[in-house]
């Protein structure tokens, strides 16, 4: 997470208002509004972490999408220098919550994604490398941790649809989903022991999509890879992002 908040520090040390005005990757976003959202991101996870250690569970935002909306735009116009002071400060404020948890407060709940501090953690660590290259600025998917990228699939896996199985050609480590064919979905297997299940007759086959990790993660999270996956029958449709809150998750056998 310090690294991660290193390199964006360090990414818009000196940029100006012209840039912060220009449009970013995100359609319909200029780089203020995604950093406007960075920003109220930490701020938002600093509040959660604040209230949680006090034994409250509070709403994400008590306004919903509406209110979360409402304050990117209303902040999306700040000057450059405004939006690294911001940003700074916010950061500094969830950092100063994070480091007042004791071992057993990260299991507290948070209202978002029904999860808990912990859980805080790593989605700021998403947001951040991942809003980076939204910035367009210099950052891309090349520049994530190798653990980011692998932690990225952990999450987004769910957008694929049964039956694929990811390869990460650099790690010698897959990611299975679910259903006809497969192993059960689970991550980091060990090598040699992928937990590829044999194909029953009459069963769809396993469908491998192959490629370094952080291609992978990039492609999932829904940004352009540096070298797109490979499958043989073409890349799957991907489906939405995980939703919050999580849904439980779907059978893949044919009991009730």
């Amino acid at each position: 997470m310090a690294e991660a908040q290193r390199v964006l520090r360090e990414l818009l040390a000196d940029v100006d208002d012209d840039q912060v005005r220009a449009p970013s990757a995100l359609p319909g976003w200029s780089r203020g509004h995604v950093l406007a959202h960075l920003t109220d991101n930490a701020r938002m996870f600093a509040r959660l972490a604040e209230h949680a250690l006090c034994g409250e569970r509070v709403p994400t935002y008590e306004g919903g999408q509406a209110e979360r909306d409402a304050i990117i735009e209303a902040t999306a116009g700040r000057t450059a220098a405004e939006h690294r002071a911001a940003l700074a400060g916010h950061t500094r404020t969830l950092m100063a919550v994070w480091s007042r948890a004791a071992a057993e407060d990260w299991r507290r709940p948070v209202a978002f994604r029904d999860a808990d501090i912990a859980a805080t953690v790593f989605a700021r660590w998403r947001e951040v490398w991942i809003h980076m290259v939204d910035l367009d600025l210099g950052v891309g998917p090349a520049d994530w941790p190798r653990q980011l990228a692998a932690h990225a699939l952990d999450f987004l896996l769910g957008r694929l649809p049964h039956g694929i199985c990811l390869v990460a050609t650099d790690l010698d480590r897959r990611w299975h989903t679910g259903g006809e064919g497969t192993a059960p979905g689970h991550e980091g297997t060990t090598p040699g022991h992928e937990g590829t299940a044999p194909v029953r007759e009459g069963t769809a086959p396993v469908r491998e999509v192959c490629g370094g990790v952080r291609d992978l993660a990039a492609w999932l999270a829904g940004r352009v890879p540096d070298s797109p996956p490979r499958c043989p029958d073409g890349l799957p449709e991907l489906g939405p992002w995980p939703p919050h809150p999580p849904q439980p998750a779907r059978r893949t056998d044919a009991g009730p």
